[in-house]
């Protein structure tokens, strides 16, 4: 199955709910290495954006995001609505980011 729609909505335009398949989640837990912590320790002296933590908040919502779509399809979801993200952190370097929503089949209307 090749789930191509995802939507913060609860509808997606265009198509009707056929069934509702349950809630599905990406979850993935990430630090930044030490090199990583001191050039960002460096750029908040000048202040400014911090790119290394910008790059791995990208990343790690982006795995988040491809953990739900895997966990949608095996369910046999080909949409996924009410789509969040949600982030814990776990230890002085350490986040969980949880990104979650509902699995659905929707037929074009």
């Amino acid at each position: 199955m090749d789930l191509k729609m995802t939507s913060t909505t609860f509808d997606i335009p265009g198509t009707r709910i056929v069934r509702q398949l349950g809630v599905v989640r990406g979850v993935t837990v990430r630090s930044r290495g030490i090199i990583g912590q001191f050039a960002a320790s460096l750029r908040t002296i000048a202040g400014g954006k911090i790119h290394e933590y910008i790059n791995l908040c990208e990343q790690t919502r982006s795995e988040a995001f491809d953990l739900m779509l895997q966990h949608a399809e095996q369910l046999g979801a080909n949409a996924i609505i009410g789509v969040r993200y949600d982030a814990t952190e776990l230890g002085e370097n350490m986040t969980e980011v949880l990104a979650y929503g509902t699995a659905v089949f929707v037929q074009p209307t």
